[in-house]
């Protein structure tokens, strides 16, 4: 058996984050980009991680943000891990106390592997689909075809999953993970339980006849 990750990113709401941790979610995600319709501030995101239960990572999503801005952000929210969605350097992604991901936008002619040594103090590389002016959250769908299959680190998928093709992605990507957002809302920053729960429950049964 194969076990496969997932995150529900895009929380807003305490019962959001709730519902993600009854259903089973290993991770949740919280948005400081204000520019996103899911954006959180520091309030609300204490409040979320306050009521979460244990054993449910929290991921703060950043976006070309300044060291500065992390590092109040962090003063302020016991985040577990980075998540790096827009143009930054390895050096901007490191130093910051957290372990971190990096997030790519995958194009065709995108050498991935060389990404992926690029970014190697990262503990994962999550793909998602590029969209220009957009760092994410388009809900569209790339090529998973284009996803080399010997990266030399932990893979995060994202970019269009649903509950009703999440299980087509796992099985043709193999990836550690899932990261999921409007494939779960019933509004921008709002999510769906029923959703939310269908979702969890289809990767871990594909990731039980893995």
């Amino acid at each position: 058996m194969v076990v496969v990750r997932s995150k529900i990113c895009g929380i807003t709401r305490i019962e959001d984050a709730l519902v993600a941790a009854e259903a089973g979610a290993d991770a949740i995600g919280l948005v400081f980009y204000d520019k996103s319709p899911r954006a959180v501030d520091v309030r609300q995101a204490r409040a979320i991680l306050a009521a979460l239960p244990p054993f449910v990572t929290s991921v703060g999503l950043f976006v070309n943000a300044s060291r500065c801005f992390i590092g109040e952000v962090l003063d302020a929210v016991p985040l577990d891990v980075l998540q790096f969605h827009g143009d930054e350097t390895p050096e901007q992604c490191e130093g910051h106390g957290r372990p971190w991901f990096k997030a790519l936008r995958v194009r065709p002619g995108d050498d991935l592997h060389a990404e992926a040594r690029r970014f190697a103090g990262a503990r994962a590389i999550l793909l998602d689909a590029y969209v220009p002016g957009v760092p994410g959250g388009t809900g569209e769908r790339f090529d998973w075809s284009l996803i080399p299959a010997d990266l030399p680190m932990p893979l995060i998928l994202a970019g269009g999953l649903t509950p009703d093709n999440v299980t087509e992605a796992i099985a043709s990507v193999r990836p550690y993970g899932v990261d999921v957002s409007g494939g779960v809302e019933a509004a921008k920053g709002i999510k769906d339980a029923a959703k939310v729960a269908a979702f969890i429950r289809r990767v871990r049964g594909v990731g039980d006849r893995m």
